[in-house]
């Protein structure tokens, strides 16, 4: 009877025990470098938690951090993430120079197209080509940003001629030799440094989607805008928002198909159609503050293209160092935009 007894009490606290595991609720932290003021957190990392939280009905809560808020800088978000210092981060690969030169392709001069169409191509080409170069974490979403334009201050750009020796921030390697290429003096640093770096003088302008600008002020340092005409934009940088694998890994699985679920190519979507709206809203800021605008198109923007050939050429060969089919890799992510902006 006593074995009978605890074989039932054995039982029992199966029972207890298994529907407490299946109700697991877990909080996760959101670490990212801009403010909290961003539409990057207002518009999308806010409203991508809420729908994750629904998702799990109740069970992940995600905490949001900006600013740097639990420590380190910008470029060591990815470790962060892959270290499980952090749960989740959202940044950008390219803040790392040369760290994973696949997904640069994207950042080649004059590959991106539109926000939406080029965060559907970089979520597919990721799925597609990417999985060795980020295997350390686990990816959620890629996508990018607007095709970005010159902000200057009191040093305005009409023609290539402009650049010559202006000292201009960019964000990663390949659009800091793009500017090098064009005849620009590159300044390569975080945006967050930016509003610093213009306020002393220790940059004439910024290569920036219009969009980062409101929540940093930057509208409010700078007079003039440029921006590039045609299907493709001068550049855009691609960003990551990855998970910890073994965090992920570790979920009980109606979790991870809450997460799952906001993830991939649909997301890409919402993603890029977030930034262009709230791209359009941040130039009007720029209008209302009586910035002048220049536009480079017909013949000088071809005198630009042809400049910038090399960025993509010196890529290329690169890749060949590294064994990797640069030229296919290439290819397939002008196909892509192009197959996602025909779709759109």
């Amino acid at each position: 009877m006593r074995t009978i007894a605890l074989a039932l009490a054995g039982f029992m606290l199966a029972l207890v025990a298994q529907p407490a595991a299946a109700q697991q609720k877990v909080t996760l932290r959101l670490h990212h470098f801009l403010p909290a003021t961003s539409h990057t957190q207002a518009d999308f990392l806010e409203p991508w938690a809420r729908k994750v939280e629904e998702s799990a009905k109740g069970r992940i809560k995600v905490e949001i951090y900006p600013s740097m808020q639990l420590g380190g800088r910008a470029p060591q978000l990815f470790d962060q993430v892959r270290d499980g210092v952090v749960d989740i981060v959202w940044t950008l690969p390219g803040y790392t120079p040369g760290r994973f030169p696949k997904v640069e392709v994207f950042e080649l001069p004059f590959v991106a197209g539109t926000a939406k169409a080029t965060s559907q191509a970089v979520q597919a080409f990721a799925e597609k080509h990417l999985a060795d170069e980020f295997a350390a974490v686990h990816p959620i979403l890629f996508h990018v940003h607007a095709a970005g334009a010159f902000h200057m201050n009191k040093k305005p750009i009409a023609t290539l001629g402009d650049l010559k020796g202006l000292k201009i921030r960019a964000p990663t390697r390949i659009s800091n030799k793009m500017l090098a290429a064009l005849g620009a003096a590159p300044v390569g640093m975080p945006v967050p440094q930016v509003p610093e770096a213009l306020s002393k003088g220790v940059i004439d302008g910024a290569l920036l989607p219009y969009e980062v600008t409101t929540a940093l002020r930057i509208h409010e340092l700078t007079d003039s805008n440029t921006e590039i005409a045609g299907p493709r934009g001068i550049y855009t940088a691609v960003f990551l928002l990855a998970m910890n694998k073994q965090r992920y890994d570790g979920l009980p699985d109606a979790l991870k198909a809450a997460i799952d679920a906001h993830s991939g190519l649909e997301t890409a979507q919402w993603a890029g159609a977030v930034w262009e709206k709230t791209e359009a809203q941040a130039r009007q800021v720029a209008v209302e503050a009586g910035h002048a605008f220049n536009r480079i198109e017909g013949p000088e923007l071809l005198r630009w293209q042809q400049a910038s050939q090399p960025v993509i050429d010196d890529w290329l060969a690169e890749m060949k160092g590294k064994n990797i089919d640069g030229a296919k890799l290439l290819d397939d992510a002008r196909l892509l935009v192009t197959q996602h902006t025909d779709g759109n």
